[in-house]
């Protein structure tokens, strides 16, 4: 490279978005993906190695797929080559495979092949791929952010290592961004901006994990933020929420306002009106309130205030809490709104959750024992004190029912459940009614 080219490469990485100047160029640079690259992982061990195998990267956009790639640019002795699937064609590949094969040859060096948006080409340009990879003629590194299972030649993909790349954490992005405003080299130091708290939270909640959409965001704010009478360009809420299009929601994670939210969600879902229970989830999930807890209070509530009277709210709420972990947003609001209209519209009752808080009662006040009769039998000697005998056994009785004590004597009339009259709470209602009168 002459000076020319030099100064020209300087110019284009000072020019270029700030998201491409803040990628890091170390492993110890990187934020968040622990699972994958910490240092006991096998990836990260791997790369510092200089041993890496064939692999491909799967994740949402802005998780650091590329910056990965570009870490074990900088990492490898290899010779590195980057495609991109989407204007690249064969006649790409065939160039890198012959230089790879000319540096194998005259110089016994390795070449790593870097192709983002892999899913992007055809299986016939997959294919062509294949042999050198498994001659080693070529280290594929593919990054995509599709399945690959479902986008990646099967025998690509049986020679490659699959790594998962997730949505960054909110801490991780708070801390990108931190270190994008004060970065005088690489980042937006030399403007001498300042972010506040509130807009760096609404940043990190609003990004959704995606580290780019982030650092877009504030250097767009930087950039077109007048400086204020004391010299500094303060980065604001509002102006954060412009940066991102997102409005700002009045909805504190910390504050009264999210208790306020939260208890107005539970309550029109216990009140049957599926309107107001899903508009109160919609602004949740407008002002990045955590899946998972939204998820989870879908399914106290399903226990709580529909209990038996639907026993398949609870299972529609579980289900949906293990699904949304798995799928993430913005596909996630689809599963919440269907638990929370169905829990919504499910007949109530709250006899379970007074059941526990009465037996929790009993509890504190009554000393008590089991019943002989109800105690174990299976030791020797058993017999002796009068455990387990008399025990009546449920199915050698007609209807599987057989009038017998369980509680102890001391609160043997106890009624704890009390069953209601609504949804499948009526058949039990009718059952026990039943039953205890015979």
């Amino acid at each position: 490279m002459d000076l020319f080219d030099y100064m020209r490469e300087t110019k284009k990485e000072k020019e270029s978005p700030l998201a491409s100047r803040m990628r890091p160029k170390t492993l110890d640079e990187v934020v968040g993906q622990q699972h994958i690259i910490g240092k006991d992982k096998l990836l990260y061990r791997a790369i510092k190695a200089d041993k890496l195998s064939s692999v491909i990267f799967y994740g949402p956009p802005g998780t650091g797929k590329t910056t990965l790639a570009k870490v074990i640019a900088n990492t490898t002795s290899a010779e590195f080559k980057q495609i991109n699937a989407t204007v690249a064609g064969k006649k790409d590949m065939e160039e890198v495979v012959k230089e790879a094969k000319d540096m194998q040859g005259m110089y016994g060096k390795r070449t790593i092949l870097f192709i983002d948006e892999i899913h992007r080409f055809n299986k016939g340009q997959q294919d062509y791929l294949l042999p050198f990879v498994e001659d080693g003629t070529v280290i594929l590194i593919g990054a995509t952010t599709e399945n690959p299972y479902f986008e990646v030649n099967g025998a690509l993909l049986s020679r490659s290592a699959v790594f998962e790349l997730k949505p960054l954490e909110k801490e991780d992005i708070k801390i990108l961004l931190r270190r994008a405003v004060e970065d005088e080299e690489k980042g937006l130091g030399s403007f001498g901006a300042k972010i506040e708290e509130e807009a760096l939270e609404f940043l990190a909640d609003m990004s959704g994990g995606d580290a780019r959409s982030a650092l877009n965001a504030i250097e767009l704010g930087v950039l077109t933020t007048e400086r204020s009478e004391d010299g500094i360009i303060h980065i604001t809420l509002e102006t954060a929420s412009e940066c991102i299009q997102k409005r700002v929601v009045n909805y504190d994670k910390k504050g009264d306002n999210h208790y306020d939210i939260i208890s107005a969600f539970i309550k029109s879902m216990r009140g049957s009106d599926p309107d107001a229970a899903v508009f109160y989830l919609a602004k949740m999930l407008y002002a990045g309130e955590d899946v998972k807890f939204i998820a989870r209070r879908i399914m106290i509530c399903a226990a709580e205030d529909v209990g038996n009277a639907d026993p398949m709210a609870l299972t529609v709420a579980v289900s949906a809490a293990q699904a949304v972990e798995r799928i993430g947003m913005p596909e996630s609001q689809i599963i919440l709104s269907q638990a929370v209209t169905y829990v919504a519209c499910a007949p109530k009752s709250n006899s379970a959750v007074n059941a526990i808080f009465a037996a929790n009662e009993a509890v504190r006040n009554y000393q008590t024992s089991v019943p002989a009769h109800l105690r174990d039998a299976h030791y020797k000697g058993a017999k002796k004190l009068g455990h387990g005998t008399d025990y009546k056994y449920a199915h050698d009785y007609p209807d599987h029912y057989v009038k017998q004590q369980y509680l102890p004597d001391e609160i043997k009339n106890a009624r704890f459940y009390e069953p209601g009259i609504l949804g499948y709470e009526k058949t039990i209602t009718e059952y026990l009614q039943k039953i205890r009168k015979e």
